[in-house]
């Protein structure tokens, strides 16, 4: 507060600035700018509320002005431009534009101006989109009768293990996704459109999978993957698929870089309606004697990189999203899946900032994957992948979610992640990724076999996978193909090394 400024503002909208503002008081000579409008969210204000926390902040100091809770850049620009989100739906919906006028709204009706017109509005918009989307009584009484069994596999790690299908040493395979060609971007782009109809979209979308696993056999990898060519993205394929999601045409955001997205929006109960990846599954399985992954996006990941819910908690959503996830690898199993995938990248990145939260959070976030992972059979291995990031502290947390194999995003770290992770004593399967596949070049076998040496000096051999460090969809076929044969050839040359036999 002896910052030598005219104004400080704060974000009332999270934290506890409202407590420690009627706890400390605030500086007769400065001016607080109360972020009173969410600019991280994507939903219209509730004004009683929001007048009320005025009024409080008011009793204590006049000087103020209001103002979002944030910059704007974290949401889309203009929600009347989503002509295709149902009526009752856009109507609640609060993007850059709309916040601007409800900092507006707000503030003449703090000075007495009558603004009626425009609570009524606000609120038929709200009792209109309330029945809209009505709770989903099936997928409440689900959340209501969960036991501590829903959490755990029927075995433990050490007892499943020798259930689970027999591999080579040092396993291979890839994380999943395989590149997007333009050829496979205008196929997507013309069954949108009605070019294709359902049918010949299949045909096309089976053809480009047959392709990618005979490759993968040519190659020599271990187990296979079906190359994700149906899918625009890990969250928005999934989300399309199961009922409480929106999703925008004009919405994008920045995610990183000059890269930007469009998130869904989850709006009411989450729950599947019909399996969302069998079929693929099934085309690729039907094409090799080799095992082929199921490949799922796990539910924190989906939750992360959506616009949520703020009616009811995280935990919540994140558990709808579990249990249907739950209910695809029940499908997968009975469609002869022997190894299913579920991807957490985005698990780290939902930490709170302060630490003394971390607990609480990674607490529910492990517990929604254990919660879609723990239905498979013990005979069933299930894999994860975790992007670049600090895994030292969150380690326990990692094994907790009790994965049979974890692939880390390892390479660009200079190995600190497999160390961070190996000191810990992790005892699960780990992949560490050989080589970096944001980079264009080709690693040789030669690097490829020093990168495992790493691995093996720091991790017992029947714990090793190799893989590439993260999907292949960005990459060109003249890259992933002679990248993918040196490790093959790598790990060919580690089985047959002296300590293999």
């Amino acid at each position: 507060m002896q910052l030598p400024v005219s104004a400080i503002s704060l974000d009332f909208t999270r934290g506890r600035n409202l407590e420690l503002l009627k706890q400390h008081g605030f500086p007769a000579d400065k001016r607080l700018g109360v972020g009173i409008v969410d600019a991280r969210n994507v939903w219209q204000i509730r004004p009683e509320p929001a007048l009320s926390l005025v009024n409080q902040i008011q009793s204590i100091t006049a000087n103020l002005s209001l103002q979002p809770s944030a910059s704007l850049q974290f949401v889309p620009y203009d929600a009347a431009r989503e002509t295709h989100l149902p009526e009752a739906l856009r109507h609640v919906l609060s993007f850059a534009e709309q916040k601007l006028r409800e900092v507006v709204f707000l503030a003449r009706t703090v000075a007495g101006e009558d603004t009626k017109v425009d609570q009524n509005s606000i609120q038929s918009a709200w009792k209109a989109f309330e029945q809209f989307s009505p709770a989903n009584p099936t997928v409440q009484d689900k959340l209501k009768n969960l036991k501590m069994n829903d959490f755990q596999r029927s075995l433990s790690y050490a007892v499943r293990l020798p259930q689970q299908q027999s591999l080579p040493p040092f396993p291979t395979t890839t994380i999943g996704s395989f590149p997007q060609t333009s050829e496979v971007r205008q196929l997507r782009v013309k069954y949108k459109r009605g070019e294709l109809t359902l049918a010949e979209y299949q045909i096309a979308i089976d053809a480009q999978i047959g392709e990618c696993i005979r490759l993968q056999e040519e190659i020599g990898l271990d187990v296979l993957v079906h190359g994700e060519f149906e899918r625009t993205d890990m969250v928005e394929y999934f989300g399309q698929q199961l009922s409480g999601f929106g999703f925008t045409e004009q919405g994008w955001v920045q995610s990183y870089g000059s890269r930007c997205v469009r998130p869904p929006i989850i709006y009411g109960d989450v729950a599947r309606t019909a399996p969302m990846t069998v079929r693929e599954f099934q085309v690729a399985q039907s094409l090799t004697p080799k095992p082929v992954k199921g490949m799922l996006t796990a539910p924190v990941t989906i939750l992360n990189w959506s616009f949520p819910r703020t009616d009811i908690s995280r935990q919540d959503q994140a558990f709808q999203i579990a249990l249907a996830l739950r209910a695809e690898i029940t499908d997968l199993e009975a469609a002869g899946a022997t190894i299913i995938q579920v991807d957490e990248p985005a698990l780290r990145e939902g930490l709170p900032l302060k630490p003394e939260r971390w607990h609480e959070y990674l607490s529910w976030a492990v517990d929604a994957f254990r919660l879609a992972t723990a239905i498979a059979q013990p005979q069933t291995q299930i894999h994860t992948h975790m992007c670049y990031c600090e895994f030292g502290d969150i380690i326990k947390d990692i094994e907790r979610l009790d994965a049979d194999v974890i692939s880390i995003e390892n390479s660009r770290s200079n190995n600190q992640t497999l160390r961070e992770v190996t000191e810990a004593g992790y005892s699960h399967q780990i992949g560490n990724g050989v080589y970096d596949i944001h980079s264009p070049v080709v690693p040789t076998t030669e690097q490829i076999v020093q990168q495992l040496e790493v691995g093996v000096a720091n991790l017992p051999s029947q714990q090793i996978w190799v893989n590439p460090d993260c999907g292949l969809k960005t990459r060109r076929w003249e890259e992933v193909i002679p990248a993918l044969k040196n490790m093959v050839a790598a790990t060919q040359k580690l089985r047959e090394a002296k300590h293999v036999l």
